[in-house]
């Protein structure tokens, strides 16, 4: 049973990094990192790309609409790719669900 900081991605799921991840550009190494306590991940080029689009505003059917008709690739095939990219990266608790902001 997952725990209660683990998410179940979706393609209405709005996942964003938690408040103690970071995104950042490691100008030594010259690659894009996630920054956690005691802990670094370097994403690959798309990941990267993904994750610059979760801001927890965007839907994970929105970011795949948008990188299909960048890359001009099939909607289906990206939203596979992305749901399983998150999903991954959700179980080793580098993201997380955007909370419903309550006015």
């Amino acid at each position: 049973m997952a725990g209660p900081r683990n998410i179940s991605v979706s393609e209405a799921s709005r996942p964003v990094l938690p408040r103690h991840a970071k995104l950042k550009y490691d100008e030594t190494r010259k690659v894009w990192v996630i920054l956690a306590p005691e802990r670094v991940l370097a994403p690959d080029e798309i990941a990267v790309e993904v994750l610059q689009l979760c801001d927890g505003k965007r839907s994970v059917g929105d970011v795949s609409d948008q990188l299909a008709g960048k890359y001009a690739a099939p909607r289906e095939a990206i939203l596979t790719d992305v749901i399983a990219m998150l999903q991954d990266l959700a179980d080793k608790g580098f993201l997380t669900e955007a909370r419903e902001k309550t006015s």
